[in-house]
C-alpha cells in the first residue's frame, strides 16, 4: 500500500535541512509533529543569485586588472608552465589547463582557439581557422601553439602575481596575471552572463599605448575600435564605449568597373558567408540588383558583385549598405569586474585604471628587486667581512653550533654598524655554509666590484621609484618600438552618411491605378501604369476637392476617386514645387499658390485650400525643378467684366508653406485654366559641396562649396595619380579617397602641370584644357611609374627648379610656364623641362598682371610633338 506524503504522521519532510532560515521554510506543529515546509520561491532567491554571482564573476565578463576571462587566465597560466620555448599540442595544452578549470576541455578548446586567433598572446602553427570566412580549426590533435614574446615579456611574473588554491585544492592558480598593458582593450571581449552582457571592442595597439602615456602626461585622449576585419567605423556616437552607444561599421567597397564591385573588408563580427548570404537576400526581395557573386576569399577578403546591365554601381554601393550586412550597427557595453564586483565604466577610464595598474605593479617590481639587491648586498658584505678578518678561524675551537653562532656573531660587533640591517641568526648559518675552496679563493677586488655593481644597481632603482612616471612612460615606449610595428590600425575611421533606403532601393514594383474604382497598389496590372516604385516607398496624392495626403504602398488599396496625381513622395524634398489655381468654396474667390511639401504624418488627411466645403482644384501641376509656368485664364461671360481672358505667370508668385492660402487670382468665375507657356527654375541651380570625411556631394552645406549647378552641369576630379573624369551632380555618386582636386567643370579652364615621365626618365610641363570624360583618362602618360608633380591653374604659373644628385650646385631655374610652352591637348607629352637631375619643383607667386601680346605674330606659337624624337627639336633653358 502506498503511503500519503501529507499523513500527519510521517517523519519531518525537509527539502533542505541545514536552511533554517525563515524565508526558506516554517515551522508548525500539527498534532503533535515537528514539520518544516520548504519554499521554492525561497529557494529560488538563493540559489539564483549563487548562479549568477558566479557565471557573472568565473565565467562570462572580464577583470579589470589584466583583461581576461577565468578560462582564458587559466590557459595562459597553464601554457606559461609547460612553456619550453617549442609549440606545444594543443590537445595536450587543453589536458593541461583542465586541472584549473573545471568546465571540459570543449569551453577550453573554444577559448584558446579565440585566443590564437587575436594574434597577440598565442603564436599558432597550424590550421586555426579563419575569422573572415567563418572557417573552423583544425581538432585540437593537429594544431600546435606557445606563448608570443610579447605574452611573455608583459602578462607573467610570479613575484607580483597573486594566488590561490584551484577547484578542488591540488594547483594554485593566479587571481589575475600581472598584465602590464591595457590588454583588455586591445583584444575586446565579448561574454554573456546572468543579468548583464559584456561588449568591450578591440582597439589599436599603437594608439592605446599612446594614450597610456598622453594619461601619465597628463594629457587628454582618446580611443576608438579597431577591427581586425578591418573596414570602415564611424564612431562619431561611441559615447566612450559604454551601454547607449553604437558605432556603424561598413565593408570596404570599391569599384572594379562600371558593372562589379568588389568587397575587401567586411565588418567586424561578421563572415563571407552570412555576408554573401544576406546579399542575396536583398536580392531576392527585389532591394537590390545583382547578376552573380563571386567568392575569391583566400588569405585577403575579395567578394566580387557581378551588376546587370544598366545598374548604377553608385546606387548599388548605397543600398549594399542599406539593405545587407554591409554595414552593421555594434553597441558596445563595457563592463568588467573590479574589487569583485560588475561595474560599467568607459573605455578611457579603464585604460587610465590599467595604466595605473601598470605604474604598479612596475613600481612592486622595482621594490621587489631592490629587496633582492639589499640581501645579496648584505650577503656580500657579510662575506668579505668574515673572510677578510678571519672570523672563520675563530671557530675552530668551537664545539657546538651555538658557539660557533655566537662566536661568528661577537666576531661581527665591530662591522655592524657598516651594514644596512641587523644580523638574524639565518645570516650567521649561511655564514657557516661556505666552503673552504670558496675562501681559500676570495678575491677581495672582486667582491668589492660586485658589491659596487650591486649598490649602482640600487641607484638606479631608488631613481627609478622616484621617478616611477617618466620610468613607466619609457616602459610604454619600449613596448611600443618593440611590438607595435606588428599593429597597424586596420579599421578606417570615418563618417558615414544616414542612406535613406527610400532613395537607393531598386524600383522593384510598378504602379497601377483605377480611377473609376478608386484603388491603387502594384497587383493592379491590368489597370493604368502610374510610375515605378519600391515596396518600401511612400506615394503622396492629391483629390480633386484639394485634399491630399501621403501612405504607404501595397499591392492594393482603396483611396477613393477625385484622384488628380499620385507620385512617389521623397521626404525633405524642397525642390518639387505645386502649381495650383482653386476656387474657394462653390462660388468663392479662385486663389493660386505655390508651395512645397517636405513631410507629413503617413495617412493622416490634409488640405491645400482654405477648407471650404465645395472647394475645387482648377489647375494643378507638380515640377520637380520649382518650374514656373504662365497659364491661361478664361473666364464665364458676365456683365462689366472687360477681360474675359488674361495671361498669369506663376513666376510671380512667391513660394510659400503648404498651408498659406494662396493670393487671389480673381473674384469672378472661372470658365477654365489652361497651360499657355511652359516655366523654367525659379528656384535657381542646385548649390553642391563636397564633404571630404564621407567622399560624397550633398546640397546640405557640409564640405567645400563646389558651385551651382544647372541641368548640364558636371563635376571634374583630378586624382594624384595624374588622372582626370567627370561625373553629374547626383547626391549618390561615390568618389575614391585619391582625389586630388574635385571642382565645377569649366571647359575654359587652363591647367599647367609639371609631372616626372617614366618612358623618357625626364621632368616634363605641359598647358592644356580638358575635355569631358565619364571614363577615368591619364595626362601624365600610360606608365604606371610615372607620377604628378605640380598641378596649377593660374593664369601666368611661375616654376622654382631645383637641382640635385650631381646637378645640386647648379642654380636654381625659374620657369614662366606660359612662355615656355603653349596649351595643346592633354595627350601630349609637354616639353621637357631640363636634362639635369631634378630634386624638387616649387609652385612661385605668379605674376598678377601680364599684357596679351597685341601681334599675332608675338603669340607663343610652340608646337609640342607628342613623341621621344621631338623632344631634340623643343626649345631648352640650358
Amino acid at each position: 500500500m502506498s503511503e500519503d506524503i501529507n499523513n500527519p504522521n510521517d517523519e519531518e519532510t525537509n527539502l533542505n535541512p541545514e536552511d533554517n532560515n525563515s524565508e526558506q521554510g516554517i515551522r508548525s506543529e500539527d498534532q503533535g509533529s515537528d514539520v518544516k515546509i520548504s519554499h521554492l520561491g525561497g529557494m529560488f532567491k538563493g540559489w539564483f543569485l549563487d548562479y549568477a554571482s558566479y557565471v557573472i564573476l568565473e565565467r562570462a565578463v572580464p577583470h579589470i586588472n589584466d583583461g581576461l576571462k577565468p578560462v582564458q587566465r587559466r590557459i595562459l597560466h597553464a601554457m606559461r608552465r609547460m612553456d619550453d620555448g617549442r609549440y606545444n599540442k594543443v590537445a595536450n595544452i587543453i589536458g593541461f589547463t583542465m586541472q584549473f578549470h573545471p568546465h571540459g576541455d570543449a569551453s577550453i578548446g573554444d577559448a584558446l582557439v579565440q585566443l590564437g586567433q587575436k594574434n597577440l598572446l598565442i603564436d599558432t602553427q597550424g590550421n586555426w581557422g579563419n575569422v573572415a570566412t567563418g572557417d573552423g580549426a583544425a581538432a585540437p590533435r593537429y594544431i600546435e601553439a606557445r606563448l608570443t614574446k610579447f605574452a611573455q615579456e608583459v602578462v607573467f611574473n610570479p613575484k607580483t602575481t597573486l594566488w590561490k588554491m584551484s577547484y578542488d585544492g591540488r594547483n594554485k592558480e593566479p587571481i589575475t596575471l600581472p598584465v602590464k598593458f591595457p590588454l583588455l582593450l586591445a583584444q575586446g571581449v565579448e561574454g554573456i552572463a546572468v543579468g548583464l552582457a559584456s561588449k568591450i571592442l578591440p582597439h589599436n595597439f599603437n594608439e592605446l599605448i599612446d594614450a597610456s602615456i598622453a594619461h601619465l602626461e597628463g594629457k587628454d585622449f582618446e580611443i576608438f575600435p579597431d577591427f581586425p576585419a578591418g573596414g570602415m567605423v564611424d564612431v562619431s556616437r561611441y559615447n566612450d564605449g559604454i551601454r547607449g552607444g553604437a558605432v556603424k561599421v561598413r565593408a570596404k567597397i570599391v569599384k572594379q568597373d562600371n558593372r562589379t564591385l568588389n568587397i575587401t573588408d567586411i565588418p567586424y563580427g561578421k563572415n563571407t558567408s552570412s555576408l554573401i548570404e544576406s546579399i542575396i537576400k536583398a536580392n531576392e526581395k527585389g532591394k537590390i540588383k545583382i547578376k552573380k557573386i563571386d567568392d575569391n576569399t583566400a588569405e585577403n577578403v575579395e567578394i566580387l558583385i557581378h551588376l546587370p546591365a544598366g545598374v548604377s554601381t553608385d546606387k548599388t554601393i548605397d543600398a549594399l549598405y542599406a539593405f545587407s550586412d554591409c554595414e552593421v550597427s555594434i553597441s558596445p557595453n563595457c563592463c568588467l569586474i573590479e574589487d569583485n564586483t560588475p561595474k560599467f565604466i568607459g573605455v578611457s577610464e579603464v585604460l587610465r585604471k590599467n595604466t595605473e595598474h601598470t605604474v604598479h605593479l612596475l613600481t612592486r617590481e622595482l621594490e621587489i628587486r631592490r629587496g633582492e639587491l639589499e640581501e645579496a648586498w648584505h650577503f656580500a658584505s657579510l662575506e668579505r667581512i668574515f673572510i677578510e678578518n678571519k672570523i672563520y678561524q675563530k671557530i675552530e675551537d668551537c664545539e657546538t653550533m651555538e658557539a660557533i653562532i655566537q662566536t661568528i656573531d661577537h666576531g661581527l660587533d665591530p662591522f655592524k654598524k657598516t651594514l644596512r640591517r641587523e644580523v638574524t641568526r639565518d645570516d650567521i648559518i649561511k655564514l657557516t655554509e661556505i666552503r673552504i675552496k670558496r675562501i681559500s679563493r676570495f678575491d677581495s677586488n672582486k667582491a668589492d666590484e660586485y658589491i659596487a655593481s650591486l649598490e649602482e644597481e640600487m641607484e638606479q632603482i631608488a631613481y627609478n621609484l622616484e621617478h616611477i612616471i617618466p620610468y613607466s612612460i619609457n616602459y610604454f615606449k619600449h613596448i611600443k618600438k618593440t611590438y607595435g610595428k606588428d599593429f597597424p590600425r586596420q579599421t578606417e575611421i570615418r563618417s558615414f552618411e544616414n542612406i535613406e533606403a527610400s532613395k537607393v532601393v531598386v524600383k522593384n514594383e510598378k504602379l497601377y491605378i483605377n480611377r473609376e474604382e478608386g484603388f491603387m497598389g502594384t497587383s493592379l496590372r491590368k489597370d493604368e501604369f502610374v510610375c515605378d516604385c519600391s515596396d518600401i516607398d511612400d506615394i503622396i496624392l492629391f483629390y480633386k476637392d484639394g485634399r491630399y495626403l501621403i501612405t504607404k504602398v501595397s499591392e492594393k488599396a482603396f483611396i477613393g476617386k477625385g484622384i488628380i496625381h499620385l507620385a512617389v513622395f521623397k521626404k525633405a524634398d524642397k525642390r518639387t514645387i505645386y502649381n495650383v489655381v482653386y476656387r474657394d468654396g462653390k462660388a468663392g474667390s479662385v486663389y493660386v499658390k505655390r508651395f512645397a511639401v517636405t513631410g507629413t504624418t503617413r495617412d493622416k488627411v490634409y488640405d491645400l485650400t482654405k477648407g471650404t466645403k465645395g472647394s475645387d482644384v482648377l489647375y494643378f501641376s507638380a515640377n520637380p525643378n520649382g518650374e514656373a509656368e504662365v497659364l491661361k485664364i478664361i473666364l464665364r461671360p458676365k456683365a462689366r467684366i472687360r477681360n474675359l481672358i488674361f495671361d498669369y505667370d506663376m513666376a510671380d508668385l512667391a513660394i510659400k508653406g503648404r498651408g498659406a492660402m494662396g493670393n487671389i487670382l480673381t473674384k469672378y468665375e472661372v470658365q477654365k485654366v489652361a497651360l499657355r507657356k511652359k516655366g523654367v527654375s525659379t528656384l535657381g541651380g542646385r548649390k553642391i559641396w563636397f564633404d571630404k570625411d564621407v567622399l560624397r556631394i550633398n546640397s546640405e552645406n557640409r564640405g567645400d562649396y563646389l558651385g551651382e549647378f544647372h541641368a548640364d552641369d558636371l563635376i571634374l576630379v583630378i586624382t594624384k595619380t595624374g588622372e582626370f573624369y567627370h561625373t553629374n551632380f547626383d547626391l549618390t555618386n561615390h568618389y575614391e579617397d585619391n582625389i586630388l582636386l574635385i571642382e565645377k567643370y569649366n571647359p575654359d579652364k587652363v591647367w599647367s602641370v609639371a609631372y616626372y615621365d617614366a618612358d623618357q626618365k625626364y621632368y616634363y610641363l605641359k598647358r592644356f584644357q580638358l575635355e569631358p570624360s565619364l571614363k577615368p583618362q591619364s595626362f601624365i602618360g600610360e606608365n604606371s611609374k610615372s607620377y604628378l608633380v605640380r598641378v596649377t591653374t593660374v593664369d601666368y604659373p611661375r616654376l622654382e627648379v631645383k637641382f640635385g644628385g650631381e646637378d645640386k650646385e647648379r642654380d636654381k631655374m625659374i620657369v614662366e610656364v606660359d612662355e615656355f610652352i603653349g596649351v595643346k591637348s592633354f595627350k601630349a607629352r609637354g616639353k621637357r623641362l631640363t636634362t639635369y637631375q631634378v630634386s624638387k619643383i616649387n609652385e612661385l607667386e605668379p605674376v598678377i598682371v601680364k599684357p596679351e601680346p597685341e601681334d599675332p605674330e608675338e603669340a607663343d606659337h610652340d608646337i609640342d610633338h607628342d613623341g621621344p624624337e621631338d623632344d631634340e627639336n623643343q626649345m631648352s633653358l640650358f
